[in-house]
């Protein structure tokens, strides 16, 4: 006589069941899952939207939607510390807003354009409003929770990711484009906080 097989389907559902938080718990770091958000703020404080991080197959999938900003491109990176201070001071006494935030996060000691923190441009629609989707191989939890954190930036004006063709710029593109892209001001901070 043929055993019933319902009992070998109720075991495997109990090995599934004690598997499944150490995959939920992996899945925090780079096994999958929502790892941290922010809410990002005008220089006057206003909330403009969210950004999202996920983990998927070892990649950060970085979603934000956002609206009530100028029209156009603008620069769009994750920066390597998460303090948004908006009537902060550069070296020098100026009130330059989310300065704060510091560099660009650069975990690989690179130029503009190949920065961890480095996202597509942000294109802004006539009506204010923006969604982003990108997934960025060189993020992870690591390096956002790291023990300054990190923050979302929106900058005043496109980014060019540091490319000067020689042609325009024979001596090379300067310190501040390979820096920043020459994307300008800092018009919008997020702190990405964990999920």
């Amino acid at each position: 006589m043929r055993q019933p097989k319902i009992p070998k389907l109720i075991v495997a559902f109990a090995v599934l069941a004690a598997v499944t938080p150490a995959v939920a718990s992996a899945g925090s770091t780079d096994g999958g899952g929502t790892v941290g958000r922010a809410t990002v703020r005008s220089v006057s404080g206003a909330v403009l939207g969210s950004v999202r991080f996920e983990v998927s197959n070892r990649k950060v999938l970085v979603s934000g939607r956002l609206g009530g900003i100028s029209p156009g491109f603008h620069g769009f990176h994750v920066h390597a510390v998460g303090i948004c201070d908006p009537k902060s001071t550069d070296p020098t006494g100026a009130v330059v807003p989310f300065f704060t935030a510091g560099g660009h996060l650069n975990t690989g000691g690179t130029s503009h354009g190949a920065h961890a923190g480095d996202l597509p441009s942000l294109r802004v629609s006539a009506d204010g409003t923006a969604v982003s989707v990108t997934e960025n191989d060189q993020l992870n939890a690591a390096a956002l929770f790291d023990a300054d954190g990190s923050a979302i930036i929106i900058h005043a004006l496109p980014d060019n990711f540091a490319h000067i063709p020689p042609r325009y710029a024979p001596a090379g593109p300067d310190a501040t484009t390979l820096a920043t892209g020459d994307a300008g001001g800092r018009i919008a901070c997020g702190v990405v906080t964990r999920s």
